[in-house]
């Protein structure tokens, strides 16, 4: 099957958004996919994704009257590819949240809105709300639970749950070193990736081969994939294609760059260490999810992390990409907050 490109996609009615770019500060600009009239709410997605993974939930929140807007973060897609890893710390990300409430705003009288993270989208959603709650009224994360910033440098950490093998976050820190796994076949490493961590398709905690996110002594992470290469049910061949079909044009670097800036925001964050985020807030998780296992505790200092949490929700037999494996789940319970917010 040719793979189908984005534009494709877009011109056989898949997508009804409008496509835009915007200008942001520091001369970037950003590309976006809006639909819907109403209060805004933006959508910020994670690794390895787009704009495109919020397509089930674009046409949901517009029908529910807010104007839903999914980006595609600084290095991804059609948004500015900048140089330099520094380029890609969380306050550049931020920034361009910001500039782009900004933008959709001017003429209109609205320079707010309410920020949704997917995995990393979820960092940089409670970090848009933390460092700028006069732009971001209201944050609901996915996946990646908030947990504050604390006196451990990211790096150590992430170095000491490796042990004897390699942290994921660690492998992803020397610049080409992942992409030189993944670039020689997009496609099928993102097949791979998406598999690994989406509930009907990921290897057990008791299976023999151990998990994606540790890599053997002079290994790569995709040896850790499961054989056969079975998409997830929530995934479909044409909708890999899109997916392959940016990455494949733009390569890795841009987003495999958030990973290697953990240092630099624990640096650049230390103003708020600690801090809770006050607005209205909202948590959606997956029982399969070992981020929601991982930071279990994150989880369960939300009284104290999030005061302004609605609710928080685990969902049973999930896994990672919570907005694409439990779509109509995810809406209902979004639209509800939402219309809560109100």
């Amino acid at each position: 099957m040719p793979h189908r490109t984005q534009l494709d996609t877009e011109k056989s009615g898949r997508s009804e958004g409008r496509h835009r770019l915007v200008d942001v500060p520091g001369g970037g600009r950003i590309h976006l996919v809006e639909q819907g009239e109403g209060p805004l709410v933006l959508l910020v997605h994670g690794f390895p994704e787009s704009w495109y993974s919020w397509r089930h939930q674009l046409p949901v929140l517009a029908e529910a009257g807010f104007r839903a807007v999914a980006v595609d973060v600084r290095g991804y897609g059609r948004s500015s590819k900048p140089e330099g890893v520094a380029a890609y710390r969380m306050l550049a990300h931020v920034a361009d949240n910001v500039g782009v409430v900004r933008a959709l705003g001017l003429g209109s009288g609205g320079e707010t809105a309410t920020i949704i993270g997917h995995d990393w989208g979820s960092a940089i959603a409670a970090n848009s709300a933390l460092l700028r709650p006069d732009v971001f009224t209201a944050v609901a994360l996915l996946s990646v639970p908030y947990a504050p910033r604390n006196g451990f440098r990211p790096t150590d950490a992430f170095a000491w749950i490796g042990g004897d093998e390699e942290f994921y976050v660690s492998y992803f820190q020397e610049p080409g070193r992942a992409e030189a796994e993944i670039e020689p076949d997009v496609r099928g490493w993102l097949a791979g990736f998406y598999a690994g961590l989406s509930a009907d398709t990921m290897r057990r905690p008791s299976a023999a081969g151990g998990s994606l996110h540790f890599i053997a002594p002079g290994g790569r992470m995709s040896d850790r994939f499961e054989d056969g290469g079975a998409l997830p049910s929530w995934l479909t061949e044409a909708e890999l294609d899109v997916y392959a079909a940016e990455f494949e044009r733009t390569g890795l670097t841009g987003a495999l760059n958030r990973y290697r800036n953990v240092d630099r925001d624990w640096e650049d964050l230390a103003a708020w260490d600690s801090a809770p985020i006050r607005q209205p807030s909202l948590f959606i998780g997956g029982e399969l999810d070992a981020s929601t296992t991982w930071l279990s505790d994150a989880i369960k200092a939300y009284p104290e992390t999030l005061p302004g949490l609605v609710s928080s929700h685990i969902l049973e037999g999930c896994g990672h990409w919570v907005q694409q494996e439990r779509a109509d789940e995810v809406n209902g319970l979004l639209v509800e907050w939402l219309r809560g917010l109100r």
